[in-house]
């Protein structure tokens, strides 16, 4: 909170072994009322652990594989174009597991390069603010203005297009939408009571303002374009409700075991960083030899956004800096937290 430009912070730990049940919160909104731990916030893309448990317990409930082409669950009119590189079309040859692990091969309309050098989908969330992106349109942003990247299953590159594709396959295999999919499999039997999909749907119960999230000094949380952000990221969450979910992830209350330990198939993401089906494994150590051994599982999000269980101390971390000029320094946050912990488990 020293910094100048993190104008609100959230953290939650908590730990059923360790009885430890914490939560932090920092600063106020523009017009000075005080930040609360009761404050929703954007999740950003720990979404993306949401769409892929949803596909998981439709591939625990025989409606689709991992392995399946998508072709199988999606219309023409997306298929249509969807992956031509180098003059060959490889879209009959994506899978439902290229999609979840970001080895499609396909561009990512939020951040990616456009192939004349306009604005992406990112740029055009400041220079149109008032717009309401449907998913259909991202798809199609992406086929028409983007390139892929590589043949599917021969790289790695993260993109939000993987996710919205994942979200209408959720759609079509459970035959509602995917605010509502997620009301009914996680947030109800979980009682997630402040959370929701952002613009789309309501919370179960009365909840309090949404914090406020910032890219640099432009404020963003109250723009409509943020509809860009739909199975990728586009949840509104406390730190306590993104615990729930991530303790029944864990425990195998919302899928098995088996389920999840295929979802930690991991592949190199970047230097102390692998990912596995809408899962992110940090090591401390890759990150920097002089830290703790420890490693986190979950999610990030490009706001500051964290969902992350460490396996090796019993601990879960959840919150967000709500700044997207300071993700790493939400890293760092994660890596102090837990080193004081073990150090005081070392000393016990």
């Amino acid at each position: 909170m020293k910094k100048n430009n993190i104008r609100n912070a959230f953290l939650s730990v908590y730990s059923p072994s360790r009885s430890i049940d914490w939560n932090y919160t920092g600063a106020t909104f523009q017009s000075g009322e005080k930040v609360s731990s009761d404050n929703p916030f954007l999740t950003a893309s720990i979404g993306k652990t949401f769409t892929a448990t949803a596909i998981a317990q439709l591939v625990e409930q025989n409606k689709l594989k991992f392995s399946d082409p998508i072709s199988r669950y999606l219309p023409d009119s997306i298929m249509q174009g969807l992956h031509v590189y180098n003059g060959v079309d490889y879209s009959a040859e994506i899978t439902i597991a290229h999609l979840l692990q970001h080895t499609s091969g396909l561009p990512d309309y939020f951040e990616g390069k456009t192939i004349d050098g306009r604005a992406n989908v990112m740029e055009l969330l400041f220079s149109e603010p008032d717009k309401f992106w449907e998913p259909v349109e991202t798809i199609e942003f992406a086929k028409q203005k983007m390139e892929p990247l590589f043949v599917p299953g021969n790289g790695f590159n993260y993109t939000d297009t993987e996710y919205v594709l994942l979200g209408l396959i959720i759609e079509k295999q459970s035959g509602t939408n995917l605010h509502n999919y997620f009301e009914e499999h996680f947030f109800k039997p979980l009682e997630m009571e402040h959370t929701s999909m952002h613009l789309r749907s309501t919370p179960l119960e009365q909840t309090l303002k949404l914090a406020e999230t910032y890219a640099g000094d432009f404020e963003v949380s109250s723009i409509a374009s943020l509809s860009a952000d739909w199975a990728g990221g586009g949840l509104v969450s406390t730190g306590s409700d993104l615990i729930k979910f991530q303790q029944a992830l864990f425990s195998g209350k919302i899928i098995s075991a088996e389920t999840l330990q295929t979802m930690q198939h991991w592949v190199p993401e970047t230097h102390g960083m692998e990912y596995g089906f809408g899962l992110r494994k940090i090591a401390f150590r890759k990150l920097f030899p002089t830290l703790p051994d420890l490693t986190i599982i979950g999610h990030s999000g490009s706001t500051g956004s964290f969902m992350f269980y460490c396996p090796e101390l019993d601990v879960y971390l959840a919150g967000t800096l709500n700044q997207t000029v300071e993700v790493k320094e939400s890293v760092v946050l994660m890596v102090k937290v837990l080193s004081l912990i073990l150090k005081n488990t070392e000393n016990q």
